[in-house]
C-alpha cells in the first residue's frame, strides 16, 4: 500500500474510487496511508441501485436489463465518476460479497472492477471462492490496488 502511494506521488498521479459491494474498504486502505492526500481524490459509495442512478448517473435501464452486478453497470460507473472526480485513474467496484444475494448466473464472489486511466476503460471480471463477505471484500481490495500499481507504473 505504501509503495502504490510513494508511486502515485511520483507520477503525480490523482485516483478516485466508486464502490458498492467494497463499502469504503478500497478508499480506507488508501486513506490509511500516510500522504494519501497528495493522490486520493474522491471516493463515493454507491450501494444501492438509486445512489447509482442519482449520483452517479448510471442509466437505470443498464441496471434493469443487466443488473448492477453486471460489466455494463461497472463501466457506466467507472466512466461516469471519471466525469466527476477529474482524477487520472478512476476505480469502479461492484459485485456480491455474500453470504446471501448468489445466484446460478451470478455467484456470491462474483466482482467486476472497472479501471479508467486516460479514456481507456478496462473491466476486470472477478470469481474470488471465498463465500465468507469480508474476505471478498479484501480480495476485491487487493485486485483493486495491484490493478492500479500495475496501471501507475
Amino acid at each position: 500500500m505504501k509503495s502504490l502511494v510513494k508511486t502515485l506521488i511520483k507520477k503525480k498521479l490523482k485516483i478516485s474510487f466508486v464502490e458498492s459491494c467494497t463499502g469504503g474498504l478500497l478508499a480506507s486502505s488508501i486513506t490509511s496511508i500516510s500522504g494519501a492526500s497528495k493522490v486520493f481524490s474522491l471516493g463515493l459509495i454507491t450501494y444501492s441501485n438509486q445512489a447509482k442512478i442519482k449520483v452517479l448517473k448510471v442509466n437505470k435501464d443498464i441496471i434493469r436489463k443487466y443488473g448492477a452486478v453486471s460489466h455494463e453497470c461497472c463501466y457506466a460507473m467507472v466512466n461516469n465518476l471519471s466525469k466527476i472526480s477529474k482524477a487520472n485513474i478512476n476505480i469502479s467496484v461492484t459485485g456480491i460479497a455474500g453470504p446471501k444475494g448468489g445466484t446460478k448466473q451470478k455467484p456470491i464472489g462474483l466482482v467486476y472492477i472497472g479501471v479508467k486511466k486516460g479514456d481507456k476503460i478496462q473491466i476486470f471480471k472477478c470469481l474470488f471462492k471465498s463465500k465468507k463477505r469480508l474476505s471478498i471484500q479484501k480480495a476485491t481490495v487487493r485486485k483493486a490496488l495491484n490493478l492500479i500499481l500495475r496501471i501507475a507504473k
